[in-house]
């Protein structure tokens, strides 16, 4: 079986209910066991000495438990927000310190899918595997061409033991989804289905070398970040060979900075192009935990390991932007509807009743302050909601959920004091500011204007949050809305410009000053003038006239006191 089928994997197993209920035993026995001896120490008051005993003995549960289990694991060690050290530190191990299977089968493996031997495709190959982990191990190795390779070799037999834990936490969806509120228990089973999916994905290791290749185009014109080269000729469905990575595991902070390598600089790079992979591209990387990520002595983010990935489409991207501002904005009832397009919630929910709810959950989640902001918050107020109204996770959110969360709890790991509005907002505010695609454009309108009103304030608020970047440059960006407002497509966003200013006869120069205090300490006027020329020198005086008879006369733009 190439895809996850679960009609297929269910029909299988009902006929062998014997592999089921020895599995389901299992399962229940490990788990349990670990749930009495945590209950055990705290009725003998036994707890902080048996801390260090639990933490091992959770660790190995889930790696015998195999390879669905300790993907739970890997994605719980980056939380330490949610784990204790002690737990977290041996979680950690499941990154890549896994028990690995015998070298004599896995060289059998590569001969076997490659159709040479060993000797024949290598010039040198580590005796034993330098990393295992939860659906392979990997191998050291240099080709006779004299490159340095890493080659990862698929664990036997794995996808039996894949199908079985699948189909397990199918029908433990389906169990447990009735006795649920109905909007927690309706994509259980649709969950399940898009992890098994990914999961299918990950072990054909032709489809992660293809991913591979697709994340190092998206990321071609960025400097800070690495994607190995994938080697084709010495590639089949279980054997990976790749270009090695030299480079020291994100959360291994001491080592790094022994290097000399800036790790808050690193995780600006990882917050920053977790953001581009989810809002610019729409295809992410959905496990990126410290196995998966490395920093490189030139300051360069390395990622590997792209089996799990995911594909957004082009108006999830806008609508999910456009969610964050209202968020930070406090635009509930925009909020609200972006719940809707993002199906959160159904087109039919009434949503004036939820409205008061967000603001009550939601309302204090920035604090005193936009760094107060983190996704840890946000995930865990949702969840409040979601026993009282019919909100739901979409089955395409879960891994979206996932990478956001990881990526935060890894920075969290990095430095405990990050906060990921500083690098997110600031990205999201000049990315509506830049507007590179109509679509974009059209979501800054939406952001800019409340009730047929241009919004002054939020504008004023986007330019002020992007500028906290100090890569921000507001020249391109006003220059790339100066073209668009002369543009056919900016003649809504001229009218409703213009109407803001001169409502009600209150023409005055303020709302303009306002702006241009903004931006006037740090930014010449020559260079505002040549910014204006720049864009008015793409359209024909035609164009430009068409704007002109619709300006009032006798504006003093820019007066200065």
């Amino acid at each position: 079986m190439r895809r996850y089928d679960p009609q297929a994997i269910a029909s299988y197993y009902r006929s062998r209910p014997w592999k089921v209920i020895w599995r389901a035993i299992t399962v229940i026995w490990y788990l349990s066991s670990f749930i009495l001896g945590l209950k055990w120490d705290e009725w003998t008051n036994q707890g902080e000495k048996q801390r260090q005993k639990r933490a091992t003995q959770l660790q190995n549960i889930l790696t015998n438990l195999g390879p669905t289990f300790i993907k739970v694991g890997q994605a719980l060690s980056t939380r330490p927000d949610l784990i204790r050290k002690d737990f977290l530190d041996e979680l950690i191990k499941l990154q890549d310190q896994l028990p690995s299977f015998d070298s004599a089968i896995a060289y059998r493996i590569i001969e076997r899918e490659l159709d040479k031997t060993v000797e024949e495709l290598f010039a040198q190959i580590t005796p034993q595997p330098v990393a295992a982990a939860s659906l392979g191990q990997v191998y050291q190795a240099y080709l006779h061409s004299g490159e340095k390779v890493a080659v990862k070799v698929q664990r036997p037999n794995l996808k039996p033991v894949l199908t079985l834990d699948l189909f397990l936490m199918r029908w433990g969806a389906k169990a447990v989804g009735p006795w649920l509120p109905l909007n927690l228990g309706h994509d259980l089973g649709l969950i399940v289905d898009e992890f098994g999916t990914k999961l299918f994905e990950e072990v054909d290791y032709l489809n992660e070398g293809r991913n591979a290749e697709k994340f190092a185009t998206n990321f071609s014109g960025n400097p800070t970040v690495k994607v190995p080269s994938i080697f084709w000729r010495y590639s089949s469905n279980t054997v990976l060979t790749l270009e090695w990575i030299e480079g020291y595991k994100l959360n291994d902070i001491p080592t790094m900075q022994g290097a000399g390598i800036d790790t808050q600089a690193l995780i600006e790079v990882g917050v920053t192009t977790g953001l581009q992979q989810l809002l610019e591209f729409g295809f992410f990387h959905a496990d990126p935990h410290p196995g998966n990520l490395f920093g490189m002595a030139d300051g360069r983010m390395a990622y590997i390991d792209f089996g799990m990935m995911d594909q957004l489409d082009e108006t999830t991207k806008e609508n999910l932007v456009e969610a964050i501002v209202h968020l930070i904005n406090k635009d509930y009832v925009e909020l609200a509807e972006q719940f809707v397009k993002l199906g959160f919630l159904t087109p039919e929910t009434d949503i004036w009743p939820i409205v008061p709810a967000l603001e009550a959950v939601l309302g204090d989640i920035l604090g005193q302050s936009v760094r107060d902001f983190n996704f840890k918050t946000i995930t865990d107020r949702f969840s409040e909601l979601m026993y009282e109204y019919p909100f739901r996770v979409p089955a395409k959110f879960a891994l979206i959920i996932r990478s956001l969360v990881t990526q935060e709890g890894l920075a969290l790991t990095m430095d405990p004091n990050f906060k990921i509005v500083d690098v997110a907002y600031p990205y999201v505010a000049r990315r509506l500011l830049a507007g590179e695609s109509p679509q974009l454009r059209r979501r800054l309108i939406d952001v800019l204007f409340k009730d047929g009103k241009f919004q002054w304030s939020r504008l004023e608020n986007l330019i002020a949050i992007a500028r906290s970047d100090t890569n921000f440059d507001i020249i391109p960006t006003a220059e790339l809305g100066l073209r668009y407002l002369l543009s056919e497509e900016g003649a809504f966003l001229r009218r409703q410009i213009l109407l803001a200013l001169v409502e009600d006869d209150k023409l005055h120069t303020e709302e303009v000053r306002r702006l241009w205090n903004l931006i006037k300490e740090d930014i010449h006027p020559n260079r505002i003038f040549d910014a204006a020329w720049g864009a008015l020198a793409d359209f024909s005086r035609e164009g430009a006239a068409a704007l002109l008879p619709s300006m009032p006369t006798g504006i003093p733009f820019f007066e200065e006191k």
